[in-house]
């Protein structure tokens, strides 16, 4: 194959005529010629690396003399070694998606920066903000510090991508520079590849390492169809395994970004999911393991009132099918918050069609928050009632009921005793509490003995304070 590329005869200006030919076939086909596999990806590098950036993120943290809370060794070392802050740097990629510089990477490449940095393939560098960020989609929607005119790489469809096309991946790998690597798509609607709610992404065997989380999964089109984010590797470089956020959930979230709102909402559905087993699919009478499990459906929800049941499986959505959980969450959220969606529904082997209104998650009741203040073990939590839109906030189960803590404010009381955010008050004193006003009316009251029942992650856990 390389000497078929060193003795290429194919002039620059065939390339550039016949790859765009090529690329934009409605019908896909092999390469039939020696011409054909002489043709070069870099008429359609040069057109769109100029939108592929370098992220630079770099925080403030702080180390922790080893001495301190230590009475005896801080009274004679502590002022010898006191705590101290550094700055600590990560890399990663971006892509300019607007010509007004607006630029779309992984969450994890910024989160908690003080001071992010954009250097383009042609050597400049800009200061840049966060518009919009969130951990469970691991997407993040920045904005270049300029006035200046950027190239922007067009967003394409990434329903429209198949099992076998040709793809490239331009990053930054390791730190040492703009890399563009080719591929295929090695499948569609892969989950359980990262630690967090999302699970729908593009696998490609073109080489993603790190450095290039937040850079361009790009079709021979020169159109956006997916951000890297992840490798599959046990030693950290790549193993033909990489795993792209798909470009059309990109798509809502730069939405949602340019909408100027502070968080990304996804659509309240009011019902929990299980994947088919095939011990499931047997049972329900299903020719195949496939589709999301209706586990449990929450009273007056979207998901009660288009009359879906536990025990139904949802196949599709707007006729397009769905896998597992996973596919069902991106289909709904692609889908877009005010909208409806057509789902196909089994049930005893019978199929049915149900339409779905999606809409935000509702403060079914006021969040009344409140910071407990005075002589009390919570002195110093910030307390509020629990709602599906307060607990999607606080990335709970949005099935979440009581009072929450929402935010410990640093070395209050309620910090040192080890209270945390997200911690339920069941109980103070054998007394339910279901309001955040009840806490309050309990903390005015000064009992001189507490005993404390909160939900943490699903356990229980009891305390006792004077």
């Amino acid at each position: 194959m390389q000497g078929l590329f060193k003795h290429a005869s194919v002039s620059l200006l065939a390339l550039t005529l016949l790859l765009p030919a090529y690329a934009q076939a409605q019908t896909k086909t092999v390469p039939e010629s020696q011409m054909q596999m002489q043709l070069s990806f870099a008429p359609l590098v040069k057109q769109t690396s100029g939108a592929v950036v370098n992220v630079y993120a770099e925080k403030t943290i702080q180390r922790q003399s080893p001495f301190a809370g230590d009475p005896f060794f801080e009274q004679f070392f502590g002022q010898q070694m006191p705590n101290r802050s550094e700055k600590q740097s990560s890399l990663g990629s971006g892509v300019i998606v607007e010509a007004n510089g607006t630029v779309v990477t992984n969450n994890h490449v910024v989160e908690g920066a003080d001071d992010i940095k954009v250097a383009l393939s042609d050597g400049r560098e800009f200061p840049c903000k966060v518009v919009l960020r969130d951990d469970r989609v691991d997407l993040a929607v920045l904005k270049i510090d300029s006035k200046a005119d950027f190239p922007a790489l067009p967003i394409g469809n990434s329903d429209a991508v198949e099992v076998g096309d040709l793809v490239l991946a331009i990053g930054n790998p390791f730190g040492v520079g703009q890399t563009v690597t080719s591929g295929i798509v090695s499948a569609l609607a892969r989950n359980q590849v990262v630690k967090n709610e999302f699970g729908f992404f593009i696998q490609t065997d073109a080489s993603i390492n790190p450095g290039n989380s937040g850079g361009a999964l790009m079709n021979m089109k020169g159109e956006l169809i997916g951000i890297n984010t992840a490798i599959f590797s046990r030693g950290g470089g790549s193993n033909g395994i990489g795993f792209a956020i798909p470009a059309n959930l990109v798509k809502v979230f730069l939405t949602s970004a340019d909408s100027g709102v502070k968080s990304f909402e996804r659509p309240y559905i009011g019902a929990s999911f299980d994947p088919v087993t095939s011990e499931v699919a047997d049972a329900l009478g299903l020719d195949k393991a496939r589709g999301a499990l209706i586990a449990k459906v929450t009273a007056d929800s979207p998901a009660a009132k288009a009359g879906l049941k536990a025990g139904e499986v949802i196949t599709a959505v707007d006729g397009v099918s769905v896998e597992h959980p996973d596919a069902l969450l991106y289909r709904l959220t692609t889908a877009g918050l005010g909208k409806s969606v057509n789902l196909t529904v089994m049930e005893n082997g019978r199929e049915q069609q149900v339409t779905l209104a999606l809409a935000r998650a509702p403060e079914t009741q006021p969040r009344d928050q409140r910071t407990i203040g005075g002589r009390t073990p919570f002195t110093g939590a910030v307390v509020e009632n629990l709602s599906p839109r307060v607990a999607d906030e606080l990335r709970m189960p949005l099935d979440s009921t009581g009072v929450v803590i929402s935010d410990v404010e640093g070395g209050s009381p309620a910090s040192r005793l080890g209270f945390e955010p997200k911690d339920i008050i069941v109980s103070i004193n054998g007394a339910e509490v279901k309001t955040s006003r009840d806490l309050q009316e309990i903390a005015d009251s000064d009992p001189s003995l507490w005993r404390v029942e909160i939900e943490r992650d699903g356990q229980r856990i009891r305390q006792f304070f004077r």
